[in-house]
């Protein structure tokens, strides 16, 4: 004990709290490169993630530099990553949470805000929606007691089937909420018209496309970007991670505003942790039926809840950040080997399509078995190959247990049409990864293995 209390006090002798930060930093990066970043040669038969993080020594230096502060609730780090995230995405406003379906919870009830007046969603509204892909698009709407109608996807692009929309509209739709399937934007073009038209919020979920790209009006704009309000996710597969994390970004103030409100506790309140009178009109106004001058640091105008994120998940979004145009690029490049190399295999599998007027942000490289092709078979091939597959999340949301206790009972959810398709992928479709820590000779290796499997 005595020795390293004398060890102690030698490490940072003389220092100053700002020298001894930055020795401590140092160190962090040393340790991160020679034990982190020292990866091995891929073998074959190794086994090939779907997705992994992709990281260096700068989220960790910034991980241990918040560590250092701290602070541990939102401060610095998460101000720098709201501000950074706009700015990438050329958004008014980013908020961050802690994880991308608390993002789409967000989303969803900011429309419900009475702040909204006649244009709030309410319960028993109308919501149009896909039963392919991640629950936690349609949680919120059913959690919340709107009503989702289902419509139908498309093969081989596996987002909304437009030609649908119209068959879905009632008097009750107040909303459309879809995601960018796999990093594939939806035809933008044709949604957002369709929600002009008829004054319907959209909500893009891009929790598994940040970085996609689509041509609205003759100009590039980021996916997320063109509706009401979109959302991200930071979990570790995604095209960034700090963890656990996501954020909720938006250009209209109101909806920031009740974004903001809803994530902290539905507080009324936009000052930061730790920050005070921000308005400057803490004890000088009326609020509801309380007490005149009632501190407005405790007055709610929503029922909320904590969905902030840690400033050490935002120092680390940070470091990802700086990255992700690199990330992007690693992932259209291992998807452009993998489409130009099973194009011979078109006889028995579909390959995936990306929408018109779009440059995706692939997430995965989504197959279609065709009719003479076991997708089970060639699933489990792979597998025992070490080569990681995903079905397309839910498949179909309706079919799983969750619904087993209100299947076929419009009062809570609808189908419009048929969902041949949504069928077809829940029976057929598979995808693999195209994550940018792939290397040529692991793309080699599903390619030849899938061609086997199919020999």
């Amino acid at each position: 004990m005595e020795i390293m209390v004398i060890w102690r006090k030698e490490m940072f002798d003389g220092m100053t709290e700002q020298e001894a930060r930055k020795k401590i930093l140092n160190q962090v990066a040393e340790y991160c490169n020679k034990y982190h970043q020292q990866k091995g040669k891929y073998s074959r038969g190794d086994k090939i993630l779907y997705a992994s993080r992709i990281y260096d020594s700068c989220e960790m230096t910034n991980l241990v530099d918040s560590a250092l502060d701290f602070w541990l609730t939102s401060g610095k780090y998460t101000k720098e990553f709201e501000n950074k995230m706009a700015e990438f995405l050329d958004v008014r406003y980013c908020a961050l949470v802690n994880s991308g379906s608390s993002a789409n919870l967000l989303a969803f009830m900011a429309l419900t805000s009475p702040l909204l007046k006649e244009r709030r969603i309410q319960r028993g509204d109308e919501v149009i929606t896909v039963a392919a892909g991640f629950p936690t698009t349609v949680s919120p709407i059913m959690q919340y007691g709107a009503v989702p109608v289902f419509v139908d996807i498309t093969i081989p692009q596996y987002n909304i089937d437009v030609t649908r929309l119209k068959d879905a509209l009632s008097e009750k739709t107040k909303a459309v909420m879809v995601a960018h399937t796999l990093g594939n934007p939806f035809d933008l073009t044709q949604v957002k018209m369709f929600c002009e038209q008829h004054e319907l919020w959209l909500i893009e979920d891009n929790c598994d496309a940040l970085g996609s790209r689509y041509k609205w009006n003759g100009e590039w704009r980021y996916t997320g970007t063109i509706g009401d309000i979109g959302t991200s996710s930071f979990y570790p597969p995604h095209h960034m991670t700090m963890g656990e994390g996501g954020a909720v970004y938006t250009n209209d103030p109101l909806l920031y505003k009740c974004i903001r409100s809803l994530r902290d506790w539905g507080r009324d309140c936009e000052c930061m942790s730790g920050q005070d009178n921000r308005c400057r009109h803490r004890f000088d106004r009326q609020y509801g039926e309380l007490p005149f001058g009632y501190d407005h640091k405790y007055v709610y105008s929503h029922f909320g809840y904590n969905l902030k994120a840690t400033d050490m998940q935002a120092a680390i979004g940070c470091a990802q950040l700086d990255k992700i145009c690199s990330f992007v690029e690693k992932r259209r490049h291992n998807f452009k080997i993998l489409y130009q190399n099973l194009q011979d295999m078109q006889e028995k599998l579909i390959l995936p399509e990306a929408c018109e007027n779009s440059e995706p942000s692939w997430f995965g490289f989504l197959l279609t078995c065709r009719e003479n092709t076991d997708r089970n078979a060639l699933v489990q091939f792979l597998e025992n190959k070490g080569i990681q597959t995903r079905m397309l999340f839910a498949g179909n949301i309706i079919k799983h247990p969750c619904f087993d206790n209100i299947r076929n009972n419009n009062i809570y959810y609808k189908v419009s049409g048929s969902l041949k398709n949504t069928n077809r992928i829940m029976k057929d479709s598979f995808w693999i990864g195209v994550y940018p820590g792939m290397t040529k000779d692991m793309i080699d290796y599903m390619v030849e293995s899938i061609k086997t499997a199919l020999a």
